[in-house]
């Protein structure tokens, strides 16, 4: 029910994940399940999960969603795209969110480039553009869930923009929506 991803060498991070979110060195990362009405101890539970399944610095998303049965991958040039969605609470930025409910979308990308701190930044950046476009293409009247998780992984380096006017950019965009259009079709597939 869960998904784990190592990477052969240790990884620059930044996500808002619940485990190890933030600006991390991440050994991999991943989707761990939840039930649909979870209201754990969401610290101490990612924690517990890393340590059962022998992992150490991975950073660590939660979702409801059945993630064999939604996880879609995408690779675009040097980017991979990961992503398990579930749309039972969408959101439209702005606007008071719906009665929180535990499936959501994760987004966890994998740039084969060494990138500066302030690219990562930029890449999530694209990375919501892609997937709030993809939401709206497909007829959901939102810009994510209430509880979206994403998180970019990248050597360090020089690169310094990842936004849509460079290829970089233009690749994430494109595995992004390729990889949630793909998994909001499993979980529409699935209800």
């Amino acid at each position: 029910m869960h998904y784990i991803h190592p990477f052969d060498e240790e990884m620059l991070a930044l996500s808002n994940a619940p485990h190890n979110g933030g600006l991390f060195k991440a050994k991999g990362f991943f989707f761990m399940h939840v039930h649909k009405n979870y209201d754990g101890d969401y610290k101490k539970d990612c924690l517990e999960f890393e340590r059962k399944n022998g992992l150490n610095n991975f950073v660590g998303f939660m979702t409801a969603a059945e993630i064999p049965k939604v996880l879609s991958t995408a690779k675009v040039g040097s980017v991979e795209a990961y992503v398990t969605a579930g749309i039972t609470n969408p959101a439209i930025a702005g606007e008071e969110p719906p009665k929180f409910m535990s499936k959501t979308i994760n987004i966890a990308l994998v740039i084969d480039e060494g990138l500066t701190i302030g690219a990562l930044a930029n890449a999530i950046m694209t990375a919501t553009e892609a997937k709030t476009y993809t939401l709206l293409k497909l007829g959901y009247e939102a810009t994510g869930t209430t509880s979206d998780g994403m998180g970019v992984f990248a050597n360090g380096g020089e690169i310094e923009w990842a936004g849509t006017a460079t290829k970089l950019g233009i690749n994430i965009g494109k595995a992004v929506r390729k990889a949630l259009k793909e998994s909001l079709r499993k979980w529409e597939a699935s209800l």
